[in-house]
């Protein structure tokens, strides 16, 4: 028997330069999510489609039932937060869709949705735990929200663009049912809005507010390069993230984005390349070759 261990351990040796190329292979997760595909709450996140999206930004005065966005629901200086007004003005917005006038403090990649996880500053709702599928790995203390700054993909047409979970609305921020279930929106005013979209998200996607989009929660791990990892301090990709303590940080993720004439979507081939870039990273990180 001692003599039968011992060769299974050569073969195993034996064939480990075969196997950590393919193993590397893959993009390096942040910590927070290393846990089962098959067991992690938003595995297998179904897109949430045909919903009206309306265009907002930081900033915004108020007008009718929609209150000033110079506050949101998680941050009462939002706009001193972010850096400034964040302009809607397409002539006013920056070749990698920021306000051209300043480097925003936050990601210009966020969105609303109609849901919130806390009564106040002090007080986090008791449903939260039971409706939020990721509260328990996340929570931290009372009144600390664990959606904000959540990442969610959207997609218009040919296009897919991410943000993150900034602010809550359009018009009601109770819908639990549909921000994290299977029901449809419940807001019924402005033709249904239910999800609130940045600018940034506008120009990207060359959207018009009032159109139907679709949209589903992804993991860090699963956000692709893009405008959207470049600026914010609540941006877990950008070169400000380690100022921030409230962030769940990883040594490995993605450099920042350099904007190009061409922002391509990472889907099919392109996506493959990507791996392909992040495995030969790996290797000349350690120092070792896959040939």
């Amino acid at each position: 028997m001692r003599h039968s261990h011992w060769s299974q351990t050569i073969r195993c040796l034996w064939l480990l330069p075969f196997v950590a190329p393919v193993l590397c292979a893959q993009p390096l997760a942040p910590a927070s999510s290393l846990v089962s595909s098959e067991t992690h709450p938003l595995a297998r996140q179904p897109w949430k489609t045909n919903i009206v999206a309306t265009v907002f930004w930081v900033g915004e005065p108020a007008a009718g039932n929609s209150p000033s966005n110079a506050a949101s629901s998680w941050d009462h200086s939002w706009q001193a937060s972010f850096g400034g007004f964040d302009d809607p003005d397409p002539n006013r917005r920056a070749a990698d869709f920021r306000p051209a006038k300043f480097i925003p403090g936050q990601n210009p990649f966020y969105v609303a949705l109609p849901y919130n996880d806390c009564l106040d500053q002090s007080n986090t709702k008791v449903e939260a735990a039971k409706v939020i599928p990721w509260f328990n790995k996340t929570y931290r203390a009372p009144g600390k929200s664990v959606c904000q700054n959540r990442w969610i993909a959207i997609r218009y047409g040919p296009r897919t663009c991410y943000a993150q979970w900034s602010d809550c609305g359009p018009f009601v921020t109770t819908d639990a049912s549909y921000v994290f279930g299977d029901a449809r929106p419940k807001n019924a005013k402005n033709a249904g809005a239910a999800l609130d979209m940045a600018p940034a998200i506008r120009d990207y996607l060359n959207f018009n507010s009032g159109e139907k989009v679709d949209w589903r929660f992804v993991e860090i791990a699963d956000v692709p390069d893009g405008p959207w990892k470049r600026y914010g301090i609540n941006n877990h990709f950008s070169k400000d993230a380690e100022k921030n303590p409230n962030l769940a940080l990883a040594k490995d993720v993605s450099p920042s984005f350099v904007p190009t004439s061409v922002h391509a979507n990472l889907a099919g081939d392109a996506r493959l390349e990507a791996l392909r870039r992040e495995r030969d990273k790996w290797f000349g990180k350690s120092g070792k070759s896959d040939r």
